[in-house]
């Protein structure tokens, strides 16, 4: 069923109430979503030209593996405090507690985006190696790793203070009998844009921790949504997620010769995950062809 909620759009010098007619940039992102019969969410947040759009913003998805950028944003906000250290190492082991009856699961190579984790169970891993791996290479292990260190409760707690408050993190990830129960992270696209937000301007954590996770996100291995749709060479800063006709990606873009801007786009439906990546890398082209024409309000 094709997706009919109405937009929330913010085209404002000031900040103010939602425009009465659609931009140019939303009516052409919306017949791009039309082509389609998936459930499609858009954030694009633009510090430059001052532009805020939101398509379907507020509708909540299963965060699959974009919730690793709260969890990221934890980790630097615990080393910004001294209470932990990028160089210091955490055990790997692959044994979990689920929430739903705290019985123990493990993880499955087979199902992770990374393997090389996994052969050094009974090892220990500097903290920095496992955020670049969760991030860069979408660990699973690294992950539940970290979100077991941290604590999901302080995770939630850290993305709602920097604005992402309708975010939920519950758990790490492959918790089946929590999946069974519902019991799952989600989010909104307008959430993961506070967050990359609160990165790129310095704001998530100490600017100096902010650059080491600009890093990890800037490592991104998978390549195949928002900066597919962009020219050669464009930087991209980015977290994508994915499980079962779910595909997101959550991006920082950097075009040269002017500050980021930051562009999540959600999808649920597409049972091919390539017709979810075309998507993403058509909207990704949009909304860029859109920001680099616009005129910087503040010249």
């Amino acid at each position: 069923m094709r997706n009919s909620c109405l937009p929330l759009l913010l085209l404002t010098a000031l900040g103010s109430a939602a425009a009465a007619q659609q931009s140019p940039l939303e009516q052409s992102l919306r017949a791009r979503i039309a082509l389609d019969t998936a459930q499609v969410a858009v954030a694009y947040y633009d510090p430059v030209t001052r532009d805020t759009l939101l398509i379907d913003g507020l509708r909540r998805f299963h965060a699959a593996s974009t919730m690793k950028v709260p969890v990221l944003i934890e980790l630097a906000r615990r080393v910004d405090r001294g209470a932990l250290r990028w160089e210091q190492t955490l055990p790997v082991v692959n044994e979990f507690r689920s929430i739903a009856d705290s019985s123990p699961y493990r993880l499955d190579p087979a199902d992770d985006s990374d393997s090389s984790l996994y052969a050094l169970e009974g090892q220990s891993v500097r903290i920095d190696s496992l955020a670049r791996l969760m991030i860069a290479r979408s660990s699973n292990l690294a992950t539940n790793l970290l979100i077991t260190r941290l604590d999901p409760v302080r995770v939630n707690l850290a993305a709602h203070q920097l604005g992402a408050d309708s975010i939920v993190v519950l758990r790490g990830v492959e918790d089946g009998k929590a999946y069974e129960r519902g019991l799952n992270n989600t989010t909104t696209a307008r959430d993961l844009a506070r967050l990359l937000d609160a990165i790129a301007r310095g704001r998530a954590a100490s600017p100096a921790q902010c650059r080491r996770m600009l890093d990890f996100l800037l490592g991104q291995e998978f390549n195949d949504g928002i900066p597919a749709g962009l020219p050669p060479g464009a930087r991209v800063a980015h977290k994508t997620g994915e499980i079962t006709a779910i595909s997101h990606d959550a991006a920082i873009v950097y075009p040269a010769g002017r500050g980021p801007y930051v562009l999540v786009i959600l999808t649920k439906g597409y049972p091919d995950r390539g017709d979810a990546a075309r998507l993403m890398a058509d909207l990704s082209r949009l909304v860029y062809r859109w920001a680099v024409r616009r005129p910087d309000p503040r010249e």
